[in-house]
């Protein structure tokens, strides 16, 4: 069995808006093209979706606009996101064996790449949407001066879904949390139990909205693969 977790209790602070999930894009809040992408995907059987308390109401009128066929909880997130993805796992089914971890701000996520990173969980225990980085990447740790070259054909840029055998995650974030650390990637928590991650290459544009001036792209992009 297979779930996903949204993860939607964030603020935005980037975007000068606390609820940029709730801005509208394409007719609808973003989040509710996330929502919708994944309850469309045969691959999932149940979704949890981590919002903020006062969210709930929101969230269950959202479920009926968007017609929302999956199974799904509705929780509380924590203070950072690795606490809302703990929340999250514990809120899982016990049938569920893998689990996409999604980024509730990145509506534009395929049922194709959904799909590819659970088979590649399935067989590597750890998944992860990337893609390889285009641009040439200077280091500089005062933010003025270029002080190292990075080699960009070894460099990916991680996104989500980040998808991991249930078990397999559940240690790396316990880890996380015995060590007191903090991480802004689930697949970083990885790292502390030697769990190796595969990538898995987008086919397609996957952004997630974090400027006012994503959402104008977003809907371009929403538009152009007919899911309006």
């Amino acid at each position: 069995m297979n779930a996903a977790i949204i993860v939607a209790a964030g603020q935005g602070t980037r975007m000068g808006n606390p609820d940029k999930l709730l801005l509208e894009v394409a007719g609808r809040p973003v989040v509710a093209h996330t929502w919708a992408r994944f309850d469309s995907c045969d691959a999932v059987d149940e979704i949890v979706l981590v919002i903020r308390d006062d969210q709930i109401e929101f969230f269950t009128e959202l479920a009926l606009k968007i017609k929302a066929r999956k199974r799904f909880k509705m929780l509380e997130g924590g203070k950072e996101r690795q606490d809302s993805v703990w929340n999250g796992l514990k809120a899982l089914s016990p049938a569920v064996d893998l689990v996409a971890i999604q980024d509730g701000a990145r509506p534009c996520t395929s049922h194709a790449l959904i799909n590819a990173t659970f088979a590649a969980a399935k067989e590597f225990g750890a998944a992860v949407a990337a893609q390889r980085v285009t641009d040439t990447i200077k280091e500089s740790s005062d933010g003025k001066r270029i002080e190292r070259h990075l080699d960009r054909s070894k460099l990916w840029a991680v996104q989500t879904p980040q998808t991991f055998r249930v078990e397999v995650i559940r240690r790396a974030l316990g880890a996380v949390r015995e060590k007191s650390l903090t991480v802004t990637d689930d697949t970083a928590a990885c790292e502390l139990i030697h769990q190796s991650v595969q990538l898995v290459s987008c086919g397609t544009p996957n952004p997630k909205v974090t400027v006012p001036e994503d959402l104008a792209y977003v809907e371009l992009l929403l538009l152009k693969a007919g899911r309006l």
